[in-house]
């Protein structure tokens, strides 16, 4: 299979471009495409064997719940069995934007889209050419981050060619994304909301709407002997090809013990690599070593990992150390960053 890649961004979408993406969904075919998130891989969430499609791109297990991308409001009842108040009042508050609701499913989603369950995630993007391509599409696109099962999502259009080239018929290339980590996923479901992966909607500015908003503890702990509730609870994810351990404490004792670890390893003949942030990374003696940015600024770090992942990848780094973000408090994006970072090292957390 040939891959198309096309390039198009918010200020400038090409509508005949994305009428030919939406054809290709529509029979059957995948499309990766840019959201504020990350890169999407999308597929036609109405039928069965897209899905199925999805899962062998990716090389993902098919109990991995895919979510389901919509462009208009009212194109969340036919796909939900219900829609409570709260729901409607997070639409209103974040739509389009990065969050994703659980909610129980209707009959028109197949078992493929949703890994078996009988509810459905759904979130409405908040990118112009992903709205524009979803409504091209037919409305309704599944789509999970456009990477090979457990590596870093994609956030440049380069590493979904990387890993999608030959496999889907197109690659909507819309340049950088903007937040970096995908959206948060809170489960409706519940008698108290749940969220099931922290994202840039945080739990403070989901309780402002909602009230009382509970974490799932799978969230900073090893949740892969539970079954998933939404996507990237149980497997490991956004895993670089080296070995990565979390290193947490005082910030001068981290440098030190993270220094001291580089010598070892690369006595070994390791290559290492190391993030830090803008204070600390002068202080490193690793072979690559890359800020993720400024702690007074979480969201320059969440923009930044999956491409530091990647570049580390890139230059064939073998053991990775990274300071810790600390994620004590719920509340914050921190916790979002510390999330996905434990999934990549398999939780290899080590306070010092």
């Amino acid at each position: 299979m040939k891959t198309q890649i096309v390039s198009m961004d918010e200020k400038k979408i090409d509508m005949e471009m994305l009428r030919k993406a939406g054809e290709i969904i529509k029979k059957g075919g995948l499309v990766a495409f840019p959201t504020e998130t990350v890169y999407g891989l999308g597929g036609d969430a109405l039928n069965e064997e897209s899905s199925e499609r999805i899962y062998r791109a990716k090389g993902r297990p098919s109990d991995n719940p895919l979510i389901v991308h919509i462009c208009r409001i009212e194109d969340l009842a036919p796909i939900t069995a219900q829609v409570p108040d709260a729901a409607r009042k997070l639409a209103d508050a974040f739509w389009p934007g990065p969050l994703t609701m659980v909610l129980p499913k209707s009959d028109r989603v197949p078992g493929a889209t949703t890994g078996g369950l009988d509810t459905v995630a759904v979130r409405m993007p908040g990118h112009k050419v992903a709205l524009a391509f979803i409504e091209a599409a037919g409305g309704y696109v599944a789509a999970p981050s456009a990477n090979r099962s457990g590596k870093p999502s994609p956030t440049l259009a380069k590493y979904v060619t990387e890993d999608m080239d030959g496999r889907i018929e197109m690659i909507i290339d819309g340049g950088e994304i903007q937040i970096g980590l995908e959206s948060t996923i809170v489960d409706l479901t519940e008698e108290i909301p749940l969220i099931l992966r922290p994202g840039y909607i945080t739990k403070e500015m989901l309780e402002k709407v909602l009230g009382e908003v509970r974490v799932d503890r799978a969230v900073l702990e090893d949740g892969s002997k539970q079954p998933p509730r939404a996507p990237g609870m149980k497997y490991r994810h956004y895993a670089p090809k080296g070995e990565l351990t979390i290193i947490g404490g005082a910030q001068e004792r981290v440098v030190d013990e993270i220094n001291r670890r580089t010598r070892s390893m690369q006595e070994k003949g390791e290559k290492v690599g190391v993030i830090g942030t803008d204070d600390t990374v002068a202080g490193y003696l690793a072979d690559s070593v890359k800020s993720a940015g400024s702690r007074k600024e979480e969201t320059t770090i969440a923009r930044a990992l999956y491409r530091i992942l990647r570049e580390f990848d890139e230059e064939g780094v073998t053991v990775i150390y990274s300071e810790s973000f600390d994620a004590s408090e719920e509340e914050g994006i921190g916790q979002a960053i510390m999330n996905r970072l434990l999934k990549a090292a398999g939780h290899r957390l080590e306070r010092i």
